[in-house]
């Protein structure tokens, strides 16, 4: 069974940081992208940033400047560091992978359970 398994998040007064991290785990042939999605209460899921084909990088204008993706691909882990935070950032941060399980033939979407980020203000 392939699973994403998130670590991090919390609370930080606006202005601080927090990072995320997310590992993939199970048999694994090929990851297409994997980065981290939000939703904040009353709001659709978005996307925050994402590593594609393990190298480039795609990020919501939102955080652009102040977000940072990063991967480790041995250890097929993402992360996500998290500058200057402001109170629209909080939500519950979410990693997702599109990649394709040694069970598979193709390419599947795969969701972390999800992990609070609260920002005061």
């Amino acid at each position: 069974q392939v699973q994403l398994v998130e670590s991090g998040g919390g609370l930080v007064q606006a202005g601080g940081s927090l990072s995320l991290s997310c590992a993939a785990s199970g048999t694994i042939v090929s990851i297409l992208t994997m980065g981290w999605y939000r939703q904040a209460p009353g709001k659709q899921r978005e996307l925050v940033a994402q590593i594609i084909n393990g190298d480039s990088t795609d990020y919501a204008d939102s955080v652009k400047g102040r977000f940072s993706i990063s991967s480790d691909n041995a250890k097929k882990t993402v992360y996500l560091q998290m500058d200057s935070l402001k109170p629209e950032d909080t939500a519950v941060y979410y990693c997702q992978a599109r990649l394709r399980p040694g069970f598979g033939y193709s390419y599947d979407n795969y969701w972390g359970r999800g992990t609070q980020v609260t920002v005061s203000s």
